[in-house]
């Protein structure tokens, strides 16, 4: 009944529910189930529906793949049921069928549901099933894609003509399939399916890798040229490009070394083994490979004959989330997992970028499109992928923040802070936007933010201040610098400053004889702060004021650091900007002055060099230039190191309480006493109040006065 009227809420409100049937696998540790995959004596926990196949599974040592037996065990998942055997009454499904809990009785029985709520914009036939789809019978053929081709048809039957029919293959799956068994085999497996005309769309749950990214500047994607992982440029440049497109790791030791193996497959079509050249797939005919000779004949799928779906896209709000999108991070599941080389940091930032990349590249009318990524069918004359049908996972129905943070109520609250979630971050606003809105306010000029990254949840501006006062707090809560560059404002995060510039001595100016080319000062050590505290403003409830403090275990500095930031913020992001704030303090404990001849003159503050004194190397960040010909310049010692993301524990939120309102309302019951060690004075007492307040304490007196704790009242 739920469903139901979840889809009759919907349609009252002018919106257009689409219907997708989920599997979960509730197989909880220490099982007593075979594994498929291995020869353990117990599945792995809560794993991927994408796991779910035949056993053994195929390419081990006596599976059933490619015979009539995987063809019957498929057959027996499945299942019988027929949309004759599911009859309404009301509301109300009634089932005549064969007595099995199969997955056609499951998917008629959601169709049924959508039929009785007044139908659906779309239903979709259950989602990321690679195990099944990926499975063969006798003659290469591929048994649960028929399955998918009759139910789809069924569904139809149910429905009408006018809902929208799909399957949600995920992105490794609804390209091809093309088995490691040495075979040579290629078989474009899912296209009976896409052809199918109860299928109105290609559906795919998108979780492209759009990034390969590492710490630090010495990593291929740096030396490239790209400036950071947030950068939309790089990101888009790998919708059509990078791994799974350009190139794969053929293992995790090339991964590490970042050895990458061109996709190539010989003949001129290496877009068939690429799972994100999509526009390339959509837009030409598909043969298979047996033993990796192309067929004669094509397969069903007609070019250009279908709009493309995607029905998840996502990326997980953790560092390096666009490394390894399509990981989530949940400690109950064989499958928790967080991105290639990520520091495990929350970071809603990449999660924002990632989406935009996607939002932007596809849609022609984008300020900057992806060129040729998104074209016009000439059979449907629309586009290929309907924007109108790009689903991002996961906008929660439950309402933030009682989800995520009342634990109590839900028991996934905790995987909230590094999960696809996009409630409670999607009304915060990127720092590149929040300075152009102050530059805006100000009657400044639009300046250039494409070297900022950062999403922050709300920002204060109480009184009458200058618009250098106003972004002050941000200069310091994100480590930018704000400089003028060719007549314009420019800001660019000290993490991104490096120029790859080294000066030796011989490269400095001499201003004075007998004086030293440069000096170098260091400050004494009890003048560095030994702790850091910022004041911000807390995300949660009714936005307390709230403090967040790192300090240096070692050294003999008493000094403490302080500011109040008119930021809203998380307590992690808190916490980690104070971290950085106080490491940063210290690694600029040195300052250089220098001269430079005017050939520098690109050189500008904000710019990161090294300078090699002989004796030693300084990484210096620039913070003056003074101009007489020669260039003077002011410089402090950087490590580009501390800005790299912080992992601070984060506090267990606690769930707001209800103010208690009116006395509850207590019953004693007059009912015989049930138990044998009943005495005169023993009773029953019922209680109730809404909100509960947890228990509910009764306390006894033989008179008006003297009353003691008698029991507690639990539950209501």
């Amino acid at each position: 009944q739920s469903v139901v009227d979840a889809i009759r809420d919907l349609k009252a409100r002018g919106l257009s529910p689409v219907l997708s049937p989920f599997i979960l696998l509730d197989i909880p540790t220490g099982n007593a189930l075979s594994d498929p995959y291995s020869t353990a004596a117990t599945q792995p926990a809560y794993p991927w529906r994408g796991r779910i196949t035949v056993s053994p599974s195929a390419g081990r040592p006596g599976t059933p793949d490619k015979t009539a037996a995987a063809t019957a065990a498929i057959a027996a998942f499945v299942g019988a049921a027929q949309p004759a055997h599911f009859t309404l009454s009301g509301d109300t499904i009634i089932y005549s069928g064969p007595a099995e809990f199969s997955f056609r009785r499951m998917i008629l029985h959601y169709a049924m549901l959508a039929k009785a709520a007044g139908g659906v914009d779309a239903f979709v036939l259950c989602s990321e099933l690679r195990g099944l789809t990926q499975t063969r019978g006798i003659a290469n053929a591929y048994p649960f894609v028929a399955a998918l081709v009759q139910l789809a048809a069924d569904v139809r039957a149910i429905l009408g003509p006018t809902t929208k029919i799909v399957y949600a293959a995920d992105w490794s799956e609804y390209f091809g399939h093309q088995p490691a068994d040495g075979s040579n085999d290629v078989y474009f497996h899912l296209d009976p399916l896409w052809a199918s005309p109860n299928i109105d769309a290609v559906g795919i749950d998108c979780y492209w890798p759009l990034a390969d990214w590492r710490d630090g500047t010495a990593h291929l994607d740096a030396i490239a040229g790209a400036p950071s992982i947030y950068d939309q440029a790089y990101l888009k440049s790998n919708l059509t490009g990078g791994e799974d497109f350009a190139w794969y790791y053929a293992s995790d030791a090339d991964r590490s070394a970042q050895k990458r193996t061109p996709i190539t497959d010989g003949a001129g079509k290496p877009w068939v083994f690429r799972a994100k050249d999509l526009t390339t797939w959509w837009s030409q005919p598909h043969y298979n490979r047996p033993g990796g000779r192309e067929s004669a004949t094509p397969t069903a799928w007609v070019p250009q004959s279908k709009p493309v779906w995607f029905l998840e896209l996502g990326c997980p709000a953790v560092d390096k989330g666009a490394n390894q999108p399509n990981v989530f991070v949940d400690p109950k599941s064989s499958e928790s997992f967080y991105p290639y080389f990520s520091t495990r940091v929350r970071d809603d930032a990449i999660q924002r970028a990632y989406l935009q990349a996607f939002l932007d590249g596809f849609n022609p009318a984008s300020s900057a499109p992806v060129a040729n990524l998104n074209p016009t069918s000439s059979v449907y004359n629309g586009p290929m992928l309907d924007l109108a049908r790009l689903h991002v996972y996961c906008w929660d129905a439950r309402p933030y923040p009682s989800f995520p943070n009342e634990i109590q109520t839900w028991g996934d609250g905790a995987n909230w802070e590094l999960g696809h979630w996009i409630c409670g971050r999607i009304a915060g606003v990127t720092l590149g936007a929040l300075l152009q809105r102050i530059l805006a306010d100000y009657g400044f000029a639009a300046g250039d933010t494409s070297g900022v990254s950062g999403v922050l949840p709300g920002f204060v501006i109480d009184r009458v201040m200058s618009v250098r006062d106003a972004t002050q707090p941000l200069e310091l809560a994100f480590f930018f610098d704000a400089i003028e560059s060719n007549g314009r404002i420019v800001f660019r995060q000290r993490a991104n400053s490096a120029t790859g510039l080294t000066l030796a001595l011989s490269d400095l100016v001499e201003t004075k004889p007998n004086v030293a080319l440069s000096s170098i000062t260091r400050a004494q050590e009890t003048d560095l702060p030994a702790s850091a505290k910022i004041s911000y403003i807390s995300t949660t409830g009714a936005y307390p004021a709230a403090i967040a403090e790192a300090r240096r275990i070692s050294g003999g500095s008493q000094r403490v650091s302080t500011a109040t930031l008119p930021l809203v913020l998380d307590g992690t992001a808190a916490g980690a900007i104070a971290d950085t704030w106080l490491f940063e303090t210290w690694a600029a404990r040195e300052k250089a002055v220098f001269t430079l001849p005017p050939s520098r003159l690109a050189l500008e503050p904000s710019d990161t060099l090294t300078l090699s004194t002989g004796a030693r190397s300084y990484q210096l960040r620039i913070t003056e230039i003074g101009e007489h010909g020669a260039r003077d310049i002011q410089a402090l010692t950087i490590d580009l190191d501390v800005y790299n993301p912080v992992a601070v524990t984060s506090r267990t939120p606690v769930a707001p309480t209800s103010v208690p309102a009116g006395p509850p309302l207590a019953v004693l019951l007059d009912i015989p006493q049930l138990t044998s060690d009943a005495s005169d004075t023993a009773g029953y007492i019922a209680a109730a109040k809404s909100p509960w307040p947890g228990t509910i304490a009764v306390w006894r007196s033989p008179d008006v006065a003297g009353y003691t704790l008698n029991t507690l009242v639990p539950t209501p």
